[in-house]
């Protein structure tokens, strides 16, 4: 269910809007004038159906003042029909311009788009939140394998950078040499858990370089190591 907002002096147009979102499962704030929609949208609807021409703040004056507040699509309905018109509102931060009278079926159609789009949106920002890991001044991005410590980019190895992920990932957990070592070179490597201690102390110092008051990676005196940052 999405919550709209529906900001139009025509009362009957707004109750057959109304009805309709209604039985389609939205909830439906309604506001007869452009103060009361300005106040309406501090409740952040999921989407905003606004009309230009009304008493007092008109339909461009509400869209400026709310258009910083609210992130959601802003539909502008209006009898207006002038290029320069669907070009102000657009400009103002409309997302669609609709033109009086329309056909109830485009218009929602419309609005399941601009929903629609909404959510799609919403959905890749959550993805891309996931796919960096951050710790303070540090951040990794999973999907690049890249780490960087404020604006300075660390230059890891393809190794150094799977034991930093795989600490970073399990924070708090201690990993011995050898569980680092079998799950970064594989059970089947020639070499031994020695090398993590190297490869560590590359990191260590690496990281020192560019954030030398932060332990980023500490180490479990006779166990091995864990990362140290929450």
């Amino acid at each position: 269910m999405s919550r709209i907002l529906l900001i139009d002096d025509e009362k009957e147009l707004v109750q057959l809007l109304r009805d309709e979102l209604a039985a389609r499962g939205h909830e439906v704030l309604t506001a007869y004038n452009g103060d009361d929609g300005v106040a309406l949208a501090g409740r952040q609807p999921d989407l905003i159906l606004l009309d230009i021409m009304m008493p007092g703040r008109n339909g461009f004056e509400v869209c400026r003042a709310i258009r910083d507040e609210v992130a959601c699509p802003i539909l502008f309905l209006s009898a207006k029909q002038s290029e320069a018109d669907r070009v102000r509102g657009l400009t103002l931060g409309g997302d669609d311009y609709i033109v009086k009278p329309f056909g109830l079926r485009e218009l929602l159609a419309r609005i399941d788009a601009n929903l629609r789009r909404e959510r799609r949106a919403r959905a890749a920002d959550a993805a891309d939140s996931r796919a960096w890991l951050r710790f303070g001044k540090l951040g990794i991005d999973l999907k690049g394998r890249t780490v960087r410590i404020g604006d300075l980019p660390v230059e890891l190895t393809r190794r150094e950078y799977d034991i930093v992920e795989l600490l970073a990932l399990h924070r708090g957990q201690v990993f011995s040499r050898e569980q680092i070592y079998e799950k970064i070179w594989g059970y089947d490597a020639e070499g031994d858990s020695s090398t993590v201690v190297e490869h560590v102390k590359k990191i260590r110092a690496k990281f020192s370089a560019a954030d030398p008051r932060t332990e980023y990676i500490a180490t479990v005196w006779g166990i091995g190591y864990k990362w140290n940052r929450r």
